[in-house]
C-alpha cells in the first residue's frame, strides 16, 4: 500500500509542474487547490490521481518518461488504491 501511495504522490508532484493537467484534474475531481494538501491523506483522492493517468495513455506515458516510474507501477498502484474496498485494508 505504501508503494502505491508513493506513486500517487509522485503523480501529484508531476502534475504540480504541469499546470494545464493539474487544472484539468482538479476540475474533474472538484477539489479546490487549497484542499490538495489535506486531500493527499484521503485514499479516494490518491486513487483519483492514479485513475487520472490511467484514463489517458498519453498522459500516463508523459508521466513515466518524466519521472522514470513505469506504466506498470502506475497500473499496480491503481489496482491497490482502487481495489474492491477503495484501498482500505479490511
Amino acid at each position: 500500500m505504501a508503494e502505491a501511495e508513493a506513486t500517487a504522490v509522485a503523480i501529484l508532484g508531476w502534475l504540480a509542474g504541469e499546470p494545464e493537467l493539474l487544472s484539468r484534474f482538479l476540475a474533474l475531481t472538484g477539489v479546490a487547490p487549497s484542499e490538495v494538501r489535506n486531500a493527499v491523506n484521503d485514499p479516494g483522492f490518491l486513487a483519483g490521481l492514479v485513475g487520472f493517468l490511467m484514463d489517458h495513455e498519453p498522459t500516463l506515458l508523459a508521466f513515466s518518461a518524466a519521472t522514470g516510474v513505469t506504466p506498470e507501477a502506475v497500473v499496480h498502484a491503481h489496482a491497490i488504491l482502487s481495489g474492491p474496498y477503495g484501498g482500505e485494508d479490511f
